[in-house]
């Protein structure tokens, strides 16, 4: 397997390099976006593992002008933004996996060798246990990203927060008071009520997706797929 390693750390990209290489992998490592760009286009290597803080262009404008050309290598994003909202902009950058430092070697690994067999055979796209699919919405836990038909949802935070925790125990009801509980989370000054105003809002735009956000009277909110 052949890598460009982009980190401008120099004590990771060493550690890394080494880690990798004892691994029986071929790795090109460079120190900013512009270099990266670079061998990217010459090296067309199997995988690239990508950081986000770089000098010169940052790893989204690195990932965003690669896509653009054409360049279709899968990608890892590999740094410490490890918020929800970091991995979702990551992945419509054009990532293709996520993982947060610290992170461990075999972790890391895996997730490559993953990444290169489904890049090599890409009508093969089994699910991981780490994966939920109801009807076209595919929720990643272990990025938190939500999928539709294929491509990441635009959800603000809460939206999906929401989400999140009907996708918990997909086929199950969450009660209103769970509900509020992760949506809201030490938010002693919001409104009960204010549930009702997310569930409202996420109600709208899954209009036309073929999932329907159900009020079971009693019960709390079920996530159906329409027959």
């Amino acid at each position: 397997m052949q890598l460009l390693l982009v980190e401008d750390d120099p004590t990771m990209q060493a550690t890394l390099h080494r880690a990798l290489t004892r691994r029986g992998m071929e790795v090109t490592a460079v120190g900013d976006g512009r270099a990266a760009l670079s061998q990217w286009t010459a090296l067309q290597p199997d995988a690239v593992i990508l950081d986000l803080t770089l000098p010169g262009l940052d790893g989204l404008q690195v990932l965003q002008q690669a896509r653009s050309r054409g360049l279709r290598t899968p990608v890892l994003i590999l740094t410490a933004r490890g918020t929800v909202g970091d991995r979702v902009v990551g992945l419509n950058a054009g990532a293709d996996d996520y993982l947060p430092k610290p992170f461990d070697l075999d972790e890391l690994e895996a997730r490559l060798r993953a990444l290169v067999r489904r890049s090599a055979d890409p009508a093969v796209t089994p699910l991981a246990p780490s994966t939920v699919q109801i009807g076209a919405i595919r929720y990643d836990k272990d990025s938190g990203a939500l999928y539709l038909n294929g491509e990441v949802m635009e959800l603000t935070p809460r939206e999906l927060a929401l989400m999140h925790a009907l996708l918990a125990q997909p086929g199950h009801a969450v009660t209103k008071e769970r509900l509020y509980e992760l949506v809201f989370p030490g938010q002693l000054d919001v409104q009960y009520e204010a549930i009702e105003v997310v569930v409202y809002r996420l109600r709208k735009k899954l209009a036309g997706t073929g999932l329907t956000l159900m009020t079971l009277r009693g019960l709390g909110y079920l996530l159906r797929a329409d027959a």
